[in-house]
């Protein structure tokens, strides 16, 4: 062997040596570096949530916003997803699935813990995403000693604000949503939003016109209520308590609502016998989650995710007043108002439960569906045709020009 030949594989050698120690190097930082988490909860809740995330283990880096739809798809677009992203649409997970961008959970956490319809993440090979909190709908908030007698209820006595800094619109679709739940049922809900039925179709339709004929009885409560950011004002207790409802009564809200209320007591009540065109019997309960959903195949990441979504992490998650858990392992908190959540989120009661109808539809869908109840009352606050038909045509266009996705859900009720 020459001289120069043993010059060349010498340092051939070295070459490769530094540079498996580089790659061992970055490999050892890339485990170092905090796991990134863009999730929905900001001020407060992103404090308790923050506390959570310590007593876990795993270093982290978590941004909150109520925006993290865009903020998420902005990120993904530019190639630096967080690792973890929690979002209430479980439609958009199943498209980020279908673009192969979501790491399976499967092994990760038990199973066996989530009950339907919360199991909506599993496809027939992998798990894409779990419930890390759980929200329950179909119910009405009231202050307490002031606890409503029943039947439908006139558009003065609603707190309504659908403003919102991410989605402006959506507390209209929960009206419409709860409508055809109590009016049609479970199945005719079900077959709306899997898609098996039309927008045009008699339980929408019918939902859809009972909520406007509520609007119509007060132009200028329909547009207070476009103008209204559902939250009220900070520091007044939300809607229920103070702002420009001083003379309403009743909010149509998600068990989330009650952070709004500061120290105020509230109550609550199904809102099937409330509901315009009622009063209905309760057939049904809207619930909602925050899902967790995997961006990166880190071990760090994994590990953080399977340790949230634990028992012993959710139980942590819910020591907190105002979240609450799918997780079945997880006890009901203390209190009056805290067992009736937990009541209807877990099925004790036996009513079925529903998943979010938006929250599960395709983004385009989701955003025409929440156009479209902001129209309705903004054309109630001008005293003009609402058109409702009209409205659901379009609303069917658009589903119809969505591509189906493999990792959609199959089941929205359980």
């Amino acid at each position: 062997m020459t001289g120069r030949f043993k010059l060349v594989a010498l340092l051939v050698v070295l070459a490769l040596v530094a540079g498996g120690g580089l790659v061992a190097l970055w490999s050892q930082r890339d485990d170092e570096r905090p796991v990134t988490i863009l999730g929905p909860w900001t001020d407060t809740q992103e404090t308790q949530f923050e506390e959570v995330l310590r007593g876990l283990g795993v270093p982290f880096d978590y941004q909150g916003t109520a925006a993290q739809r865009e903020v998420l798809l902005s990120q993904v677009q530019s190639g630096e997803p967080p690792d973890i992203a929690i979002m209430p649409g479980v439609g958009e997970l199943a498209e980020y699935a279908d673009q192969r961008r979501l790491e399976p959970l499967n092994g990760l956490y038990d199973e066996t813990q989530y009950g339907a319809p919360w199991s909506s993440g599993r496809t027939s090979e992998h798990v894409y995403w779990v419930p890390v909190k759980a929200d329950l709908k179909s119910i009405v908030w009231y202050r307490k000693g002031n606890e409503p007698t029943g039947g439908p209820a006139p558009l003065e006595s609603w707190c309504i604000g659908m403003g919102d800094d991410g989605a402006s619109g959506w507390p209209g679709s929960d009206w419409i949503e709860d409508l055809v739940l109590q009016g049609s049922g479970p199945k005719a809900y079900s077959d709306w939003v899997l898609g098996r039925d039309e927008w045009t179709d008699e339980p929408v339709l019918t939902a859809w016109k009972a909520w406007g004929e509520l609007l119509e009885e007060n132009p200028g409560a329909a547009e207070r209520a476009v103008l209204t950011d559902h939250r009220g004002d900070p520091d007044r207790n939300g809607l229920l308590f103070a702002g420009w409802q001083d003379g309403c009564t009743l909010e149509h809200q998600g068990s989330f609502a009650r952070a709004f209320y500061g120290e105020q007591e509230a109550g609550l009540t199904d809102s099937a016998a409330l509901l315009p065109g009622g009063p209905y019997e309760v057939r049904a309960h809207e619930v909602t989650g925050d899902f967790a959903a995997l961006f990166s195949d880190r071990p760090r990441a994994r590990e953080l995710i399977g340790k949230l979504a634990s028992r012993d992490g959710q139980r942590a998650w819910a020591t907190h007043a105002n979240v609450f858990s799918a997780n079945n392992a997880v006890p009901a908190k203390a209190g009056d108002v805290g067992r009736a959540i937990a009541k209807r989120l877990t099925g004790e009661e036996g009513k079925p439960r529903c998943l979010d109808a938006s929250d599960v539809m395709a983004p385009a869908v989701r955003d025409a569906f929440y156009e479209a109840t902001l129209l309705t009352a903004a054309r109630a606050a001008d005293g003009v045709d609402l058109d409702i038909p009209d409205l659901l045509r379009d609303l069917q266009r658009v589903q119809d020009a969505q591509s189906p996705t493999r990792a959609g859900l199959k089941r929205v009720c359980g």
